[in-house]
């Protein structure tokens, strides 16, 4: 690795490298997994980084996600993705210091492209604000779509709205309540009647989750 790149994230999955040149760009490097057979993890690797890619490529059309960058010579095997380095803060660290109304207006944001996402059926599955940043200007940009899918299922959609609902819960208990409910003002605003059958669909969802934790 040159000295012209370094790793300033790493996780179970993927190593994100940055790459410092004329212009900066983020590598996403899924990584190996020794307990695999090799020829069976390679072809996961690549079909979980090819699908990724779609994703992000359909995500970009209608909220603010980084657009892989496309290459003649892109290894159709490769486990790499690269994109452009977004400028910004990751929403967890940065959330509860801004000021509420602010703060507010940002979950309103976060909401709006929940739904905008979900109306071209993609699930994100990982949503937290570890995974949201927010750049100078006050935009969200949504990352990692690692373990993401295609659904129309009103299920996958209410189970997506769960995961960033338990983690403003966890990372932001203080305020999560507000969040919430500008996530979900954010949520419906974008389609009333899709987003009315979602957030119903939640509170099955979370009805199930109760019922469970008394036994």
């Amino acid at each position: 690795m040159s000295s012209h790149q370094k790793i300033i994230s790493s996780g179970a999955e993927a190593n994100i490298i940055l790459v410092e040149g004329k212009e900066k760009e983020v590598i996403k490097d899924r990584i190996k997994k020794h307990y695999r057979l090799e020829i069976i993890d390679e072809k996961l690797r690549v079909q979980r980084t090819r699908q990724e890619i779609k994703l992000l490529e359909k995500a970009s059309k209608v909220i603010n996600t980084p657009l892989p960058i496309q290459s003649k010579e892109r290894d159709k095997k490769s486990t790499k993705i690269h994109m452009p380095f977004i400028e910004g803060k990751k929403l967890s660290e940065n959330l509860d210091k801004l000021e509420k109304k602010q703060a507010l207006e940002i979950c309103k944001k976060i909401g709006e492209s929940i739904s905008k996402i979900h109306q071209i059926n993609i699930i994100h599955g990982d949503l937290t604000t570890s995974n949201i940043i927010l750049d100078h200007e006050n935009k969200v940009w949504f990352i990692d779509f690692g373990l993401g899918f295609h659904s129309e299922r009103l299920e996958d959609k209410a189970v997506d709205l769960h995961l960033i609902k338990q983690a403003l819960e966890a990372k932001h208990f203080t305020s999560w309540k507000e969040y919430w409910k500008a996530i979900e003002t954010g949520y419906k605003k974008i389609n009333k009647s899709h987003s009315k059958e979602t957030l119903q669909r939640l509170k099955k969802v979370e009805s199930r989750g109760r019922y469970k934790d008394k036994y």
